[in-house]
């Protein structure tokens, strides 16, 4: 039995090795064809056509700013684990809808434990975005402990799916008030598939539900979000600062099930716009921890920082990388761990 467990570990971390593979590697080829793609634009010796008097009186589609905000993991316009007020890719003038933006995310956590995320936004109005991100989390080394401790046969990971709704309230600078940061309220349906399964499992070798017991007996939740933007101009660089509040019920925003009662927490991030194409960040979010540690097996969750740096490589995709601090996660700590996200937006 224990033989048997061993190698479904090794084929699930093969899988997860070549799903990471072709994700990086459909990175690359994207960003080697859209950079092609705009310097023949560019670059192009022919000479450029003179505009009749028939396309002169037609109203032109504004042209595409750049792809920001970022996705977060959730799905939602963000960095990586915090939300921003602005709307991914809301529709241009002159256009009915605005246009889909896809991302992916991938982040080691250490002791085999990596999160894989990839996200989709629409935005069918200037002022609303809909999104979903799906998660999935790699458990580790903590089915091979729960196996020598209590006899666990039970899942080797779990699978996040975040259903988000976000609504614009006030946009930036409305009402002739300069001041005015843009605000977004959200709501964000999550259902874990996989918690429930390793909740048996551990139910049945422990001969007592100890997930449930100690406060993590929920596989579905909605989250609650109310956030503000302000982009600061009158800095050497343009400074953008970002505040919200999160009403939830989630473990490590889901990934872990959820507990019966809702707590309040806040997050944030400052992004520092070095130069048009380069930008720097840094966030922070609380969590909960509303409920027991589980022995060595599941630890007391900890608040979570990161620091990022996000390359515009053009007007449709962004790559970025980060560094991050997210304190326990499962039966390790996860300091010092590194993780890569990009978008595309059409």
């Amino acid at each position: 039995m224990k033989t048997g467990h061993s190698i479904r570990k090794k084929q699930n971390e093969g899988q997860r090795h070549y799903r990471s593979a072709i994700c990086f590697t459909s990175l690359l080829l994207a960003s080697g064809l859209s950079t092609l793609a705009d310097d023949s634009q560019s670059q192009t010796n022919a000479p450029a056509a003179q505009p009749t008097a028939a396309a002169a009186t037609t109203p032109q589609p504004a042209e595409k700013g750049a792809p920001l905000p970022l996705h977060q993991i959730e799905g939602s316009g963000g960095i990586f684990s915090t939300l921003s007020a602005y709307i991914v890719n809301p529709p241009r003038d002159g256009e009915l809808l605005g246009r889909p933006a896809v991302g992916f995310a991938y982040v080691n956590l250490g002791h085999d434990v990596n999160l894989e995320a990839f996200t989709i936004t629409e935005a069918p109005l200037k002022r609303l975005e809909l999104g979903y991100g799906w998660n999935h989390l790699d458990l580790g080394d903590l089915p091979s402990a729960l196996y020598k401790a209590i006899g666990y046969h039970g899942p080797n990971d779990v699978q996040l799916h975040n259903f988000n709704a976000r609504f614009q309230v006030i946009t930036e600078g409305e009402f002739d008030q300069k001041w005015l940061p843009a605000i977004t309220a959200g709501v964000h349906y999550k259902y874990n598939d996989g918690i429930g399964e390793v909740r048996d499992a551990v139910t049945a070798g422990a001969g007592k539900n100890l997930l449930s017991i100690d406060g993590l007996s929920g596989n579905e939740g909605a989250d609650f979000t109310l956030y503000a933007s302000k982009l600061i101009t009158q800095l050497p660089r343009p400074v953008l600062l970002e505040a919200g509040g999160r009403a939830t019920r989630a473990v490590w925003d889901g990934l872990g099930g959820f507990t019966s009662s809702y707590s309040f927490v806040f997050e944030g991030n400052a992004v520092v716009f070095v130069t048009k194409s380069i930008a720097l960040a840094a966030e922070y979010k609380q969590q909960p921890d509303d409920y027991r540690a589980v022995g060595p097996f599941v630890r007391s969750e900890s608040d979570w920082w990161t620091l990022d740096a996000a390359y515009v490589v053009n007007t449709h995709l962004t790559l970025a990388v980060g560094y991050g601090h997210f304190g326990n996660v499962l039966n390790h700590e996860a300091d010092g761990v590194w993780g890569i996200t990009t978008k595309w937006e059409f």
